[in-house]
Order: C-alpha cells, then structure tokens, then sequence
C-alpha cells in the first residue's frame, strides 16, 4: 500500500476555495483504481493549513492518480492559492488490518 501526505497553507481567506475544489474531486478520485482512501484536513491551529490523506493499493495506482485530470485540476485550481512550498511525504506500507 503506498499512504501519501501533503501538508500546505492557503492564505486563511484563500482556505475555503481550496477546500471546495478538493471536495468537488473527492468522489472523483475515490473512484479510481487502487484508491483505498483520499481525506482532506483542514487545521485547528491554522487558518490555513490542509493536510491531504491518500491510501492507495501500489505505487502504479498512485502514477495513475498524478496522471489524471483531477490531479490536474488540483495543480490548476489550488496550487495559485499556496503560500509556500507544499511538503509531501510518501509511504509504503503493509496493511496489518483492514477494517
């Protein structure tokens, strides 16, 4: 299983167009192949924080998301609302339960 993160700030009034557009895809994106999950976060502590939460079933899975139009979209719609570097991290992991 490939678990991926990204964490990046909005500025607090930029914070809720960029939630809606990660909403709008949030279907989108549960439906493709290998997707196990996709949560977005938004921040207690800052008014502009997201975290984004993937769980996919392998890393093909995963290049099949980065190559797909809501992928593309994210970058189109969001990222112009970025105040700073995103910071991404990625995982493999081995499910010790599913439930």
């Amino acid at each position: 299983m490939l678990i991926a993160t990204v964490d990046f700030s909005t500025a607090p009034a930029d914070r809720a167009a960029a939630l809606a557009h990660f909403d709008a895809e949030q279907e989108r994106v549960r439906a493709m192949p290998g997707n196990r999950d996709f949560r977005i976060f938004a921040s207690r502590e800052d008014e502009g924080q997201i975290t984004v939460l993937h769980e996919w079933v392998d890393e093909e899975s995963f290049r099949g998301y980065l190559a797909s139009e809501s992928f593309a979209s994210f970058g189109a719609v969001v990222r112009p609302l970025t105040v700073g570097a995103p910071v991404s991290r990625r995982f493999l992991a081995e499910p010790v339960e599913i439930g």
